[in-house]
């Protein structure tokens, strides 16, 4: 018998008191509950999997919503197996593709041993000596949140009796004259406000939790004083940008602070990286400014010469017509067709999706080519796709209804036909803008912790910084270590070796 049949068993005995009868029922009561409870959080589990583990669509799968929905739910799981384990159930086993376990802690790591030895080195049954025959060891992860502590800068005085003259060790320069903020805390600081998203006020109550007063403004004022002791090599960032025969360019809205109204207005952060096929390092540099027009865009690229990765938006046709060459954003003529298909799925929908699939599948083999492999690849395989999917689109376009989503769908991608075509006429130019956005992306995360951008001023001083900070990204580079390394050169660094500071020559000494 099981426990719950005994505790029947032994109620329905008329040899058992009432006292303990009570007890009995008391338990039967509470062991219903317990199974009741072990039943829905098994339901609940199994629920949760199936959100977890199962089938999903490409748009969520690349939304930064689902990113978040994958956290909560990967968190309920872990809390319902949690609660399951404390009942003394046991939870359904996972079912994952490609489990491996737990990833190994980086070896990079420093590691402090914590040594754990038995209270007697004898045997408890006879008393004999011990032997090591070997060590069992598990690794942890640790943390200690970061510490502030005091620089003490103490520097002798010597004088000379005959000359009556006073030698001491010069005072180094700094970034900001005379401050109290070394460079890791002004690293700190701007790795927290430009990469972390953390508001200032939230930098100060960080600090306070530590014992450290910083003034709000304080910071404010080290941020500006930072930036623009920066400025250089941002300017210096551009200027080898504009030096690249390919560019990305994209723009996202910000709201800026409009104090005359009390309100915010829009300005947009414009944004400029070099393609992925380039053979230089990596760059993107945003550039501030307080609308759309094209005319910032055209400012920005003056006197550039190249091909240009866009969207759709008329803001650069301008540049078109001064010698520079249009690319078109094959994943934006594509995502009108997958919006539909996602909507309501028909046999137009899945034969267009087919075609960009099959396009995408060069690109994948051509990845790993070289810039004359890909350029015949492209040559013997994508340019005769891209020719057929045209005259698929012009005989289909004839039978689909003017207005309709499908007909916009296809109208996108036929008046843009040359520019989405043009990148398989060579093998260095991109397929699509999908690199520019990622770079986009996670100032998009951040607009929804700072909100807005205090002035003109402070949106430029976050562009300039966001620009040196993301390519120190793009190259493989840790930001902080980068940034904090940077600003200990930079007050007594010679202007003629600027290009050394630059977040990506750090990766040419590394690689070296």
């Amino acid at each position: 018998m099981n426990l719950k049949e005994e505790i029947e068993f032994l109620n329905a005995s008329p040899e058992v008191s009432g006292q303990v009868k009570t007890l009995l029922g008391r338990l039967t009561q509470e062991i219903k509950y317990k199974e009741a409870h072990i039943q829905r959080l098994s339901h609940e589990l199994a629920r949760l999997k199936r959100f977890r583990f199962g089938q999903r669509s490409e748009e969520l799968k690349a939304s930064v919503q689902m990113d978040l929905f994958d956290e909560t739910l990967t968190a309920d799981i872990e809390a319902v197996e949690a609660e399951l384990e404390q009942l003394g159930a046991k939870p359904a086993p996972t079912s994952k593709k490609n489990h491996k376990g737990r990833n190994p802690l980086p070896p990079e790591l420093p590691r402090v041993e914590i040594r754990h030895e038995p209270e007697s080195c004898t045997c408890g049954s006879c008393g004999t000596a011990l032997v090591k025959i070997g060590e069992d060891v598990t690794e942890q992860l640790d943390v200690e949140p970061a510490k502030f502590f005091v620089q003490r800068h103490i520097r002798p005085q010597y004088a000379c009796r005959h000359c009556e003259t006073v030698e001491a060790a010069p005072v180094p320069a700094a970034i900001i004259d005379g401050g109290m903020a070394t460079p890791g805390v002004l690293t700190w600081l701007l790795i927290g406000k430009y990469v972390d998203h953390l508001p200032l006020y939230r930098m100060e109550q960080i600090a306070a939790r530590s014992g450290v007063p910083l003034a709000r403004s304080t910071l404010a004022e080290w941020v500006g004083r930072t930036g623009v002791a920066l400025r250089p090599l941002v300017d210096r960032l551009r200027e080898l940008l504009l030096e690249r025969e390919v560019l990305h360019a994209d723009e996202t809205p910000v709201a800026q602070l409009d104090p005359g109204r009390g309100k915010t207005k829009r300005a947009y952060l414009w944004a400029y990286c070099s393609s992925s096929w380039d053979t230089g390092p990596p760059i993107l540099v945003f550039d501030y400014r307080g609308g759309r027009s094209g005319v910032y865009a055209q400012e920005f690229l003056e006197g550039w010469k190249g091909h240009l990765m866009v969207d759709n938006y008329a803001g650069y046709n301008a540049l078109f017509k001064t010698g520079v060459v249009e690319l078109g954003c094959m994943a934006h003529a594509r995502r009108k067709f997958f919006d539909l298909h996602t909507d309501h799925p028909t046999a137009l929908s899945t034969q267009a999706m087919a075609w960009f699939a099959k396009l995408y599948g060069v690109e994948r083999e051509a990845e790993d080519l070289s810039m004359e492999e890909r350029r015949i690849l492209r040559q013997e395989k994508a340019q005769p796709m891209l020719e057929s999917f045209r005259e698929w689109l012009i005989a289909q376009r004839r039978t689909v209804a003017d207005g309709s989503g499908m007909a916009r769908a296809m109208d996108y991608s036929l008046k843009r036909w040359e520019a989405l075509a043009r990148y398989a006429t060579a093998g260095h130019l991109p397929i699509d803008n999908n690199r520019i956005e990622n770079g986009i992306r996670p100032i998009a995360i951040g607009k929804k912790n700072w909100l807005y951008a205090g002035s003109e001023l402070a949106g430029q001083r976050a562009a300039a910084i966001q620009s040196l900070l993301a390519t120190a990204k793009l190259n493989g580079l840790d930001p902080y270590a980068w940034l904090k390394d940077t600003l200990e050169k930079l007050p007594a660094w010679p202007n003629s070796r600027i290009d050394e500071l630059l977040p990506f020559a750090a990766c040419k000494e590394v690689a070296s």
